[in-house]
């Protein structure tokens, strides 16, 4: 603090102007100022500024080329979803298709399944018929011959 009282104490000049004297100074420090701010501005800023103009550039075209990009990846995925949805149908249609042919198939082989079956069943009950009456002929053959056995006996 007592420093700073000496320094506003000494900073008193005795005559005109005082503190806030306005001298040959000031428009040198403005000139000295204005001379820097231009070379700044064309050693620095210029340079600087074209390299950020030259980055902005740059990724507004890749931006667009990425958008470019995205819309012909939108074109691509839609036009595989509509290719992709008519091979599923077509699919489908096949699997139908495959599906009707086979029941066809099937069907037909249980009708002659069948058939055979039936045929079989008219052939073995034809010969059990068969067998049947031979051996009702054949029974009855034996009855009577022991039909007749038993009377001669009887009789006897």
């Amino acid at each position: 603090m007592i420093n700073l009282s000496i320094l506003i104490s000494n900073s008193e000049v005795s005559g005109p102007g005082g503190l806030f004297d306005i001298n040959a100074t000031l428009p040198l420090v403005a000139i000295q100022f204005i001379l820097l701010m231009v070379i700044l501005n064309i050693i620095l800023y210029s340079p600087l500024l074209t390299i950020i103009e030259e980055r902005k550039e740059y990724i507004l075209s890749y931006l667009a080329q990425a958008s470019e990009k995205l819309a012909q990846a939108k074109e691509l995925t839609t036009q595989y979803e509509n290719d992709l949805e008519a091979v599923r149908k077509e699919a489908q249609l096949e699997i139908t298709n495959s599906q009707n042919i086979h029941k066809e198939i099937l069907n037909i082989e249980l009708d002659i399944s069948q058939k055979y079956i039936d045929s079989l069943l008219e052939t073995i009950s034809s010969d059990l018929l068969n067998k049947k009456k031979t051996a009702l002929n054949s029974l009855d053959t034996i009855v009577q011959s022991l039909c007749t056995e038993v009377e001669t006996k009887l009789s006897i």
